[in-house]
């Protein structure tokens, strides 16, 4: 029994040895101390996001309502749902596109999670009105619950 055990156990590490640097060797990571420090991502890069050219202002405001809900962070859909609720009827055709980049630009929802909470700088393309206005409607002075997504309305 105590045979068995010790070739299992020698088997397994020949095993997982070679699998450890054939996995090293294949997916191009550095190990240390048995731990991935450095891993080349595999992953496809995320296209550039192109801004729809001439589209009607309520197709596009209906785009960005849409985006503003679905952003798949429960913060950044909280706050950008309840932001775009508020405030984008009311916006100029400017602040639109302003706003449309701010939402579509950054490859990453916690950096803009981020911006609009103050907890990383703005860098300057995204340092405009509406990031202002973002970062207003984050700090929620009127202490409005914002616990769930507003309700659609049909217009």
């Amino acid at each position: 029994m105590a045979a068995n055990a010790r070739l299992l156990t020698r088997n397994f590490r020949v095993i997982f040895d070679r699998s450890r640097q054939h996995l090293s060797q294949k997916f191009n990571i550095r190990l240390l101390s048995d731990k991935i420090i450095d891993v080349m991502s595999s992953e496809p890069p995320i296209p550039e996001y192109k801004t729809p050219q001439n589209e009607p202002p309520k197709l596009k405001r209906a785009r960005l309502l849409y985006q503003s809900r679905k952003r798949g962070m429960l913060e950044n859909g909280l706050l950008l749902s309840t932001f775009a609720d508020k405030h984008l009827d009311n916006l100029s055709d400017t602040l639109l596109d302003q706003y449309d980049q701010v939402i579509n630009m950054p490859s990453n929802d916690w950096e803009i999670y981020y911006w609009m909470t103050e907890k990383k700088p703005t860098p300057k393309e995204y340092d405009n009105q509406i990031m202002d206005m973002l970062k207003k409607h984050a700090k929620n002075e009127d202490m409005e619950e914002r616990i769930r997504q507003p309700d659609l309305r049909h217009t």
